[in-house]
């Protein structure tokens, strides 16, 4: 792939302008009575990182995937609720971004977590839908990985003639294509579409071979004979960087933007709290998972989080990186087959939605 690709180094002073924020979020080291992994649970009282704006009315359907990063910690402290008292504001499950694709496809959903690669396929056709990227939840690394489960398969070659489980349209899904073009693998080796959930029934009833997933199934499938040989970091390596972006539709957007500005401040909080206090957000991630404190801080090391400041900087909303990126993951996904056409010149240059950053960064 010929895209251009900025790489990014994992930052050892990841902060973000705390005056900007306001209040620091007071979180205890344990799960408070009530919360359970439903989202629907938690009984808790939290207060918004700056002040309240009852004034903000907006009805919002948002959606959520189990993916640890600050998307979860918001939704898990009902930090939205806390900062727009007033606002309605629904949370919807995806499992995958074809989910996701599906649901902007019928106009069902305003914003939604979203990996780069089912973000480029709703802007482009056959969907083309306005779709704007708002925020960068993390970078994905080695949190999705192609794990395989024959000792001797060290190398892709190896995979030769074997099967591949992915879901289809995610961000998986575009590295795993990247890295089997790379190694001249695209036409040697079967991909089945599969869910998180379907792979690692399929795993465990030999059904195939391998599988490029992330967590947690990326954990049960290493716990059962499983072995990393390739990761998202080494995809982006070849020029194929991937995200876990937040993304929304235009028309939502543009008519609500004193809800993106409060939205915005609310998500650099929960980016915060993953880079100052990763206990703290640790116990968000575990309670919505369903998993232990310890394994949910196990996970936070396969992702970079980009702070408040570096997403208005020239590698994200700020300059040409990410856009960039987009087009990047556009041209990939239409030489494989994966969209019907490259959208209109400027579409992906004019994904990234920065204003409400900007303003939040003053």
């Amino acid at each position: 792939m010929n895209a251009p690709f900025h790489p990014l180094a994992r930052s050892t002073a990841m902060r973000v302008a705390a005056a900007a924020l306001g209040l620091t979020l007071a979180l205890s080291g344990c799960v408070q009575s009530g919360r359970t992994s439903h989202p629907d649970n938690f009984a808790g009282e939290i207060a918004c990182p700056v002040e309240p704006d009852p004034s903000i009315t907006t009805s919002a359907r948002i959606a959520w995937q189990a993916i640890p990063n600050g998307d979860l910690v918001v939704k898990d402290l009902e930090l939205l609720e806390a900062c727009m008292p007033e606002a309605d504001i629904s949370w919807l499950k995806m499992n995958s971004g074809g989910d996701v694709i599906q649901a902007f496809g019928s106009d069902s959903l305003d914003i939604s977590q979203v990996g780069s690669s089912p973000a480029v396929k709703s802007a482009s056709p056959p969907l083309s839908k306005d779709i704007k990227v708002l925020w960068i939840s993390d970078v994905i690394g080695d949190a999705e990985s192609l794990v395989v489960k024959d000792p001797e398969v060290e190398e892709l070659a190896d995979l030769s003639g074997k099967t591949i489980a992915v879901p289809f349209g995610s961000t998986a899904h575009y590295s795993l294509l990247t890295a089997l073009g790379e190694g001249g693998l695209l036409g040697d080796v079967r991909v089945i579409n599969l869910a998180t959930d379907a792979i690692l029934a399929a795993w465990q009833r030999d059904e195939i071979d391998a599988a490029w997933v992330w967590e947690p199934t990326l954990s049960e499938l290493l716990t059962n004979e499983g072995h990393t040989i390739l990761s998202s970091e080494d995809s982006a390596g070849l020029g194929a960087p991937t995200y876990d972006l937040i993304a929304g539709t235009e028309t939502f957007v543009e008519e609500n933007p004193e809800f993106m500005r409060m939205w915005t401040i609310v998500q650099a909080e929960g980016t915060r709290l993953l880079n100052e206090e990763p206990d703290a957000a640790a116990t968000s991630i575990a309670v919505q998972l369903g998993i232990s404190q310890e394994a949910a801080e196990k996970l936070l090391a396969g992702y970079i989080y980009p702070t408040l400041e570096e997403q208005a900087g020239p590698d994200y909303f700020g300059g040409e990186g990410l856009s960039e990126a987009l087009l990047g993951t556009a041209e990939f996904l239409e030489e494989q087959g994966e969209i019907d056409a490259l959208a209109e010149e400027g579409t992906y240059a004019e994904m990234p939605y920065g204003e409400a950053i900007e303003e939040v960064t003053r």
